[in-house]
């Protein structure tokens, strides 16, 4: 017999019993029917589940493991209005949200590359292009968002943003003569419209609704109950709310699941915002103390025998004794009267380290780097700067095929279809490809922004290699430049065609692709400019 499914290397539970009974301090009968209750049967297990073990150290505790639903009620309001404050307030909080944004989406977005391929399994060009243009005219300003106010990056951007800052975002598909110049168009809806408190545990059919949602017996959104103002038509009014049942089809509900069965998102901050609001009365603290301490202040006093006496009424109506202190001047005091110097000597060397230790919790609770999270690069090896700095890259890669998944691909999948029965997507004769492949039309793949290599010739040296070793592709050396190889191949083979018509040699041509310049040069080779190309 085992206990928890497997033993330690000590040996069986007999052997244990045996090595306990041989202290005599076993009470009981049996080992698998009796009580067995010594200390030394105790001492025997000690440690197999030290963590389960509750005392007056751990009674705060979690003792019973709450289902995601409970969390979520417990915790999403407070977290959300204090993730806000942070974000709005803290400086280190703007920072993350930086980060978040610069790192998961960057200047140019998640970009778009079709990958239509005709009948010979070749890429069609012609509608890959037709397709990649008609959606970066409609990412433009003024045609995807409903306020008219946002690009598709400015949309991007406000998703993330919303995931960091509140754990989810909402927007609504809307299509039709109201959606903007395209007839397609996205609405951003701030979480606090969908009401967390909204639950019905039972409906007719076996759906139920938790936080706003309402759902079918098998947990899929079927319906989300959105506030609307008073002059919007509401379809249910629950709790004085007037509540709009929108479709989930027209939805777009981006969160990161971190419980099974979790419906709503919490903040991404939620683990370091007590740390960092701590962190932030420190320093206010710290500040305040470092102010009164540089600045020249301190305290009068009453020698013995001088000065009004404690119980005259005349104390309460005399003003405080004071005097301005400035360079250069003594100040005479009043018979009686003496100075004592007030000089706060915190915040002193304990200081930096304090706040370090804060941040370095923060930083890895958001999983960033310590060093772009504080701005701190003191003390920084280039080793350990590329370390931390590869990690931190993967993880914003994990948040970056989380939001195309979750985001770009749920947005496009609604696009495609309506753009081609509008005709919105031409190819360069004005025809528009037909809705009726829309299966064919549907392949693409998205190229996220990537980063400038940490030791350029040492890690494109290494790629190169890589690919000369038939380890890796052009193509996905390209890709993880973050472009679009066929519009690598494409620019080089104009670069090619233009150097060609302006009249530059082949081998100059050909030296640019290869690793030795000069050997690409033939000696002795006539340009127009003289020998060797001299003038």
């Amino acid at each position: 017999m085992r206990i928890f499914g497997s033993f330690n290397r000590a040996g069986s539970l007999s052997s244990v019993l045996t090595r306990a009974a041989a202290s005599d301090q076993i009470t009981g009968t049996s080992a698998l029917g009796g009580r067995i209750a010594g200390p030394g049967l105790r001492r025997a297990f000690s440690g197999v589940m030290k963590s389960a073990v509750t005392d007056r150290l751990t009674r705060r505790q979690a003792r019973d493991p709450m289902p995601a639903d409970e969390v979520i009620d417990r915790n999403w309001r407070v977290l959300v209005a204090r993730s806000r404050e942070m974000t709005g307030e803290n400086d280190y909080g703007r920072g993350y949200l930086r980060l978040v944004r610069q790192n998961v989406v960057g200047s140019t977005g998640v970009r778009l590359q079709a990958q239509v391929r005709d009948t010979n399994r070749q890429s069609d060009t012609g509608a890959n292009d037709a397709i990649e243009a008609a959606w970066a005219r409609w990412g433009k300003r003024g045609n995807c968002s409903m306020d008219g106010r946002r690009s598709f990056h400015r949309l991007e951007m406000a998703v993330i943003q919303s995931c960091a800052r509140d754990g989810e975002f909402f927007g609504r598909i809307h299509t039709g003569r109201h959606a903007g110049p395209w007839g397609f168009a996205v609405q951003v809806i701030d979480p606090l419209r969908v009401p967390i408190e909204v639950r019905e545990d039972y409906l007719p059919g076996g759906g139920f609704i938790r936080h706003g949602i309402e759902f079918d017996a098998y947990g899929r959104p079927l319906f989300y109950l959105v506030r609307v103002g008073d002059r919007e038509p509401a379809d249910r009014v629950i709790g004085g709310r007037r509540l709009a049942r929108i479709p989930a089809d027209q939805m777009i509900h981006v969160f990161v699941e971190d419980i099974e069965g979790q419906k709503r998102g919490l903040p991404w901050t939620a683990t370091a915002l007590w740390r960092l609001q701590m962190t932030a009365g420190f320093e206010d603290a710290a500040l305040v103390n470092a102010r009164a301490g540089a600045a020249k202040g301190g305290y009068l006093e009453w020698e013995e025998g001088y000065g009004p006496e404690i119980d005259s009424e005349d104390l309460v109506d005399e003003d405080p004794l004071y005097f301005d202190a400035e360079a250069g001047v003594v100040q005479e005091l009043t018979p009686g009267l003496r100075y004592k110097d007030a000089n706060p000597t915190y915040p002193s060397g304990e200081f930096s380290t304090f706040l370090k230790a804060m941040l370095r919790g923060a930083a890895s609770g958001l999983g960033v780097a310590y060093n772009n999270f504080a701005g701190d690069l003191e003390g920084v090896n280039f080793s350990s700067i590329r370390q931390g700095t590869l990690e931190e890259r993967e993880y914003w890669k994990e948040l970056q095929e989380w939001l195309i998944e979750s985001f770009h691909q749920q947005v496009y999948e609604r696009w495609l279809p309506w753009s081609l029965l509008s005709g919105r997507v031409t190819l360069e004769n004005g025809q528009p490809l037909p809705a009726a492949k829309l299966d064919k039309f549907s392949a693409a793949t998205w190229l996220p922004r990537r980063w400038a290599w940490i030791d350029p010739v040492k890690d494109v040296q290494a790629q190169l290699e890589a690919r000369r070793g038939g380890l890796i592709s052009t193509q996905q050396l390209i890709r993880e430049a973050g472009r679009d190889p066929e519009t690598v191949y494409r620019e080089i083979a104009e670069d090619v065609r233009q150097m060609e018509a302006a009249g530059v040699p082949p081998e100059m041509i050909q030296a640019m692709f290869i690793k030795n310049v000069q050997a690409a040069v033939k000696p002795g080779a006539q340009t127009e400019g003289g020998e060797n190309g001299e003038e």
